[in-house]
């Protein structure tokens, strides 16, 4: 089993001024394994296909990720950042996360 160590984003609502919320991205690492690595290239109607994953990611949770773990937005690896797509709460120390696309949201 490879091992895993990145960053995960979390988006955070955040008061910018009286009245308007913006959600905030924050970033902050983890380290645990590949469970799952899979590759899927999805060929369209496009000039480059679509690029999937369907890898799952076992790391070792902190309270922050255990309590926030809803708000997970993307997963660093490999160089890019990938929509995160499935949270299942293992145990107490330990989630397990899914990705599938290259994620083009905001981030920190």
């Amino acid at each position: 089993m490879a091992k895993y160590f990145g960053n995960i984003g979390f988006g955070e609502a955040q008061e910018t001024s009286p009245g308007v919320w913006e959600n905030v991205i924050v970033e902050r690492p983890y380290y645990g394994d590949v469970v799952r690595d899979t590759l899927e290239v999805r060929q369209g109607d496009k000039v480059l296909d679509d690029l999937r994953t369907g890898n799952a990611f076992s790391i070792v949770a902190d309270g922050y990720a255990e309590n926030n773990f809803f708000a997970m937005k993307y997963l660093e690896w490999a160089g890019t950042k990938w929509d995160i797509k499935q949270v299942e709460v293992r145990s107490r120390a330990r989630l397990q996360i899914r990705i599938g696309g290259v994620y083009n949201g905001p981030t920190a």
